[in-house]
């Protein structure tokens, strides 16, 4: 079998391939600077699938004026072209619409449209091209175009496949990219028809050069104090900064695009201020001894919650177990007879868990404010309500204001609360008095219908209970369900 038979349909394959893992490393390009929420998905295939409509018509076009290989070669070597711009361009270029455009959903249309269309475009015009190419006679051009878009699409599932279950996680946002360069300028490769020497040598110069590159991204970062990891469900950086209001240096993990966890480099002290809040358990259920959370991250909590609560047990749900591997190599988390991991998704593990608890913290982000909706939701709300004691309380993190706009999402997630929960109450850590800022706040459920009391002789404990809200909670939204849930919607507002 030669390879120069089926040169065509080998690269209509791979650049349908390539197409896939350029759209799913697009998540990881975008997810630091503008989150991976609904809106950002959204913008990122609509671009890339606006774009292959135009490829596809600009392909038709330009083949039916001038069909052969080399031609079609230089379409791949500009898609190359275009994803190396991107490698080069994309950070400097995300930070200048993430600063200058403040609506999150025209920044990533405008960021998605610069950064991924051109390869798109370029690589949308192989199909097409490729069939003008391949045609022998009307009577089979049916067949012949039929088969090589049904090649094409294989290849977008094979690269959806080996770019979800096994590129990303290996090789990384920087890696990939470089990856996909070389792939492509190989494509250029096999399609030169003319034995140019030169042309070879220099493609064959630029790939050898290339290679070495795929580790210098990520070793120039790590030079620079940062640790850029790509796991299974996110894009991770770890970084150490001076925290302006102690003095103390900190080191952050951040998940996309929030920072999901902070820890002092000295000391056992919690370095986010709305972590303490979750030792409000101790006042609303003092007996606890079973407790359950959700979301991992740097694990800041559960090893706080351990250290002060030898004889009370924490189970973590956290969805990435890279997540968790990185807390033990860089955020001091150890094995703990009273902690257990449990990696899978918050609602999988409530609608199968057989457990009973006393507490339930909640501290589960999906991006940018948001919680997973599929945690937010009655539904789920309820089945928390049914795993708890007859005591039993829920302590939840939201980053919301109170009022207007801002706080929709706030007032949606308190009123389905209230749909379940006898008791509800809120907590603003930085301003507990003001209904405007976007700041943490602490929503705190009781299964229990006896009033509690929101005084204490242990001074700490008393300036958490200080900033109980007092004021009315507008009930001007509908509660969440497993089929209306518009969390990014309202987060987007806040944004």
């Amino acid at each position: 079998m030669k390879i120069k038979k089926y040169i065509l349909e080998i690269t209509v394959f791979i650049c349908g391939a390539v197409v896939m893992v350029f759209e799913l490393v697009g998540s990881r390009v975008l997810g630091p600077y503008f989150g991976t929420s609904l809106f950002i998905w959204t913008s990122l295939i609509g671009i890339i699938l606006g774009s292959l409509s135009l490829g596809y018509y600009i392909g038709g076009k330009v083949a039916d004026k001038k069909a052969d290989q080399n031609s079609l070669s230089l379409v791949v070597l500009f898609a190359a072209i275009s994803i190396f711009l991107v490698i080069l361009i994309k950070d400097n270029a995300l930070v200048f619409f993430k600063e200058n455009i403040s609506d999150i959903r025209f920044s990533s249309v405008v960021a998605s449209l610069v950064l991924f269309s051109p390869a798109s475009i370029l690589l949308g015009m192989v199909s097409p091209y490729a069939a003008k190419l391949k045609l022998n006679s009307l009577g089979t051009s049916g067949t012949t175009i039929g088969n090589l878009y049904a090649i094409s699409t294989a290849g977008s599932i094979f690269g959806t496949f080996l770019s979800g279950f096994y590129l990303i996680p290996h090789f990384g946002t920087n890696k990939l990219l470089i990856i996909l360069l070389i792939v492509l300028l190989l494509v250029h490769l096999l399609l030169l028809v003319k034995k140019d020497l030169k042309s070879k040598a220099l493609i064959f110069f630029v790939i050898i050069i290339s290679w070495p590159g795929i580790g210098w991204f990520n070793t120039l970062i790590a030079k620079k104090g940062v640790i850029d990891v790509d796991t299974i469900y996110n894009r991770v950086w770890i970084y150490d900064i001076e925290d302006p209001r102690i003095g103390k240096t900190a080191k952050i993990m951040g998940i996309n695009n929030e920072p999901h966890s902070l820890m002092f480099l000295n000391g056992d002290e919690l370095a986010n201020e709305y972590t303490k809040y979750y030792h409000l358990v101790k006042h609303f259920n003092p007996d606890f001894k079973t407790t359950l959370m959700f979301g991992g991250a740097g694990y800041s909590y559960p090893k706080d919650f351990l250290l002060k609560y030898p004889n009370a047990s924490i189970d973590v749900v956290e969805i990435d177990p890279g997540i968790t591997e990185l807390a033990r190599k860089y955020f001091k988390l150890k094995d703990d007879p009273n902690l257990a991991i449990y990696h899978q998704d918050g609602r999988v593990y409530l609608n199968e868990t057989k457990k009973k608890y006393d507490a339930i913290f909640g501290d589960a982000f999906s991006s940018k404010y948001s919680l997973p909706y599929q945690l937010t939701t009655g539904e789920a709300v309820q089945k928390k309500y049914d795993i708890l004691n007859a005591q039993g309380v829920v302590i939840l993190n939201i980053i919301s204001a109170v009022g207007g706009e801002k706080g929709e999402f706030l007032r949606a997630e308190y009123a389905t609360y209230r749909s379940v929960f006898p008791q509800v109450y809120l907590f603003p850590v930085n301003e507990p008095n003001n209904v405007t800022p976007v700041q943490n706040i602490i929503l705190v459920a009781l299964k229990s219908q006896e009033k509690p009391d929101f005084n204490s002789t242990d001074p700490t404990m008393n300036e958490y209970l200080g900033h109980l809200w007092h004021g009315a909670v507008p009930t001007d939204l509908p509660i969440l369900t497993d089929d209306y849930a518009p969390v990014d919607y309202y987060i987007s507002k806040m944004i």
